[in-house]
């Protein structure tokens, strides 16, 4: 049975290493599969699935699970299957002018047994995203659930047990310590989805395993809206990136650098848009709470710690908090400053702070003295300005004239930079991560290598000068 907070982790780590030597290259046939297995567990109990995770929010709309957590889950399980034979397949090339006629390949093999810890926010896509890629490339997996989505995540490990062998998946339950445990595995390749400062600890315990680590992180994910950019269409898409899942997403607009004169001009288009996405904010189911009390209270203190330090606020609806149905008022933050914690933390939620630029480069020298976030958002139509911003920022992923949905591009790796993460995955990039693409050099019969070996005379000497002219 899954089961696995009272199951010994380094035994089960063990139990599939061992199964996976016994076949460490499965053929394409086992991997289609276990991501046909993968891909039942979603379609089948889309309903279950939905209904877990709004018990554990208190309040996530079906409509918002399907289209940012079910689709893309099943999208990119089904983008493998359509690609995974094709990456499966050695990149053979020419040896380099020197060695011909030798020739090169790179044979993609799978790394073992693979670890995957996932986040409270979208726990559905964030176990279902890396797993497809890590099945894809032929591994086993354990994978270690959230424990603040209790209900969907013992739904998960139920339902891989009943479409997968147990020697293929294990889904993993239980507290922190449980998740400490597993950090210390010493997986084949360990990913890992959350805060910054998890992140710190997840890698400071693979090091002890010498474990390579793909670290999707967060940070402060700016939105620039540049002179040139459709204005309302900017607000619009910022707003929706903002609200959506009540901010509670790690490539969510932390906040807006804008020209000095637009602030009101946003404001009054803010609560615009917001009026239209989620009319009577009070009473719409369609508006996701906050997930846990713990982080209620955690953007409550950074909103009002903001304002009593000299921010302004301005909601973007009318309707009052709701502590016990932890619904949050999204709020636009002005007059902040670099030094409150609200500009300084990762916020996750819908609070949106403003921050004025002067011109353009501004704003870009205000994201470059800065940690590096793992999305910007640029508004421009200017192509000589659109190049300027990229070419002087730094981001894992880039999103121009909209919010969020780089994330959902298979030909695009998904990951951070610097402080918001190492490494990426999804489609071929991750099978990639989840594969050792290892290198062979296959000599000729007939090759001129022997006119390299010593002893080193006269004949030596002439090839070599040769190589070096030729470099």
């Amino acid at each position: 049975m899954n089961q696995p907070d009272r199951l010994d982790l380094p035994s089960e780590l063990k139990r599939l290493r061992d199964v996976q030597a016994q076949n460490p290259l499965p053929d394409w046939g086992i991997r289609a599969r276990r991501l046909r297995a993968l891909e039942a567990v979603v379609r089948d109990h889309r309903s279950e699935i939905a209904d877990a995770i709004h018990a554990d929010f208190g309040c996530r709309p079906r409509e918002e699970t399907e289209m940012l957590e079910v689709f893309p889950s099943l999208s990119a399980i089904r983008h493998a299957l359509s690609h995974g034979r094709r990456w499966m397949k050695p990149r053979r090339a020419l040896a380099s002018l020197a060695f011909l006629p030798a020739r090169t390949e790179m044979r993609p093999q799978p790394l073992g047994v693979v670890g995957i810890i996932v986040p409270w926010n979208y726990p559905l896509y964030l176990a279902v995203g890396p797993l497809a890629d890590a099945l894809a490339a032929g591994n086993r997996v354990m994978v270690k659930m959230s424990e603040f989505t209790p209900r969907f995540s013992q739904l998960f490990a139920d339902l891989v047990a009943r479409h997968f062998q147990p020697d293929e998946v294990i889904v993993v339950n239980g507290d922190a310590s449980v998740g400490q445990a597993f950090a210390n595995l010493p997986f084949d390749h360990l990913l890992f989805t959350g805060s910054t400062a998890v992140g710190h600890h997840v890698m400071r315990a693979a090091s002890a395993n010498l474990t390579p680590v793909t670290l999707e992180l967060g940070g402060k994910s700016p939105a620039i809206i540049g002179p040139g950019a459709r204005f309302d269409h900017a607000v619009e898409r910022i707003v929706f990136g903002k609200m959506v899942n009540a901010g509670q997403t790690c490539i969510a607009p932390d906040y807006v650098l804008l020209p000095r004169a637009e602030i009101p001009r946003f404001t009054a288009a803010a609560r615009d848009a917001a009026a239209r996405l989620y009319p009577n904010l009070a009473g719409n189911a369609q508006y996701a709470s906050i997930a846990t009390d713990r982080h209620y209270q955690r953007l409550s203190n950074l909103r009002d710690e903001a304002v009593k330090a000299g921010a302004q606020s301005a909601k973007l609806a009318e309707v009052d908090d709701r502590p016990g149905q932890r619904l949050l008022t999204p709020v636009l933050l002005t007059d902040v400053r670099d030094d409150m914690p609200v500009m300084q933390e990762e916020i996750f939620g819908p609070l949106l702070p403003l921050v004025p630029y002067d011109h353009l480069d501004d704003a870009i020298d205000y994201v470059t003295r800065h940690p590096r976030p793992l999305a910007l958002y640029l508004f421009e139509q200017d192509r000589a300005k659109v190049d300027r911003v990229l070419a002087r920022t730094h981001a894992g992923g880039v999103s121009l004239n909209d919010t969020l949905y780089h994330i959902a591009q298979h030909n695009l790796p998904f990951g951070g930079v610097g402080p918001s993460g190492m490494g990426g995955y999804h489609g071929e990039a991750g099978f990639r991560t989840f594969s050792h693409m290892k290198p062979v050099f296959r000599q000729a019969r007939l090759n001129g290598t022997g006119l390299l070996n010593p002893p080193y005379g006269k004949r030596f000497r002439q090839m070599l000068e040769i190589l070096l002219r030729r470099g």
